[in-house]
């Protein structure tokens, strides 16, 4: 089953993206680099709770 997840940037700590993911084959935490509209870069988006 596919939980959704959110994306934050680690600068602005805004919470920009919605995601799915499988937690069966993906257990850990996604990192993935994301275009921020309010830092206006590409930055390091985590997942949060």
């Amino acid at each position: 089953m596919r939980t959704r997840i959110t994306l934050e940037c680690t600068e602005c700590k805004n919470r920009n993206y919605n995601m799915t993911k499988d937690k069966k084959t993906h257990p850990e935490r996604m990192e993935t680099k994301k275009y921020c509209r309010f830092c206006k870069s590409h930055t390091l988006h985590k997942e949060t709770k």
